[in-house]
């Protein structure tokens, strides 16, 4: 039975199978992509707190108006904290996007960050463990330097009951929520610390800021 023979040389096919595996998974996404979305309701980011444990705001920093046409976030926040000693600083920026259908999607600071005259000197993937998670999680160590000021940048991807320092398992997640919960929101979370006094110095700020904020946060953000 020829028709029975070919069918079973398809199958056999470790590539045929292999496309028909991402032919399935567009269609799945199209169909996922193309429902009315159930946004999910979120509290104001202007509305975290001014103390994070030991960590005071120290001021609010504005938004570019032209940053944020490209950004194109649905809310956003830029702050910078001190530490009990006042010395010390570290800036957080969170952006929220309650879709991702219309092109509204985060932007890499790698990709952002050179933009603005910032030298990418160092990129890794650090872990960190925070209190109130049940595991650890993993964000890019980021290394730029402008002039004589080098800054450490720790950022990740946040959204529902995950972090995601990739930015291709950040999209894979996209379309799996978009095709299991109807939802593409997400958050782009970036600390910024100068690296003034060495580099052992900074990251431990960087990572104590993180453990700080990072539980409190999340009541801003969807479950």
């Amino acid at each position: 039975m020829p028709g029975r023979d070919s069918m079973l040389s398809f199958l056999g096919n470790r590539y045929a199978r292999l496309l028909s595996a991402v032919l399935v998974l567009q269609a799945a996404g199209f169909y996922a992509l193309s429902r009315r979305e159930a946004a999910p309701s979120t509290r104001p980011l202007a509305e975290l707190p001014t103390q994070f444990g030991a960590w005071g705001m120290v001021r609010e920093e504005p938004m570019d108006p032209q940053i944020q046409a490209v950004l194109r976030s649905d809310d956003a926040v830029s702050r910078v904290y001190s530490n009990p000693s006042g010395q010390r600083s570290a800036s957080l920026f969170v952006a929220f996007f309650k879709s991702q259908r219309t092109g509204q999607a985060p932007h890499s600071p790698k990709n952002c960050m050179p933009g603005a005259g910032w030298v990418p000197t160092a990129s890794e993937v650090a872990t960190l463990t925070v209190p109130g998670w049940p595991r650890p999680i993993r964000v890019n160590r980021y290394l730029v330097t402008k002039g004589d000021q080098t800054v450490l940048v720790l950022y990740w991807y946040q959204s529902r009951d995950r972090v995601v320092a990739s930015e291709y398992a950040a999209k894979f997640y996209l379309v799996a929520d978009a095709i299991r919960y109807n939802r593409t929101d997400t958050a782009l979370v970036r600390v910024t610390v100068p690296m003034a006094d060495g580099g052992d110095a900074a990251e431990r700020m960087a990572e104590d800021f993180v453990r700080a904020f990072f539980v409190p946060l999340r009541r801003f953000l969807p479950a």
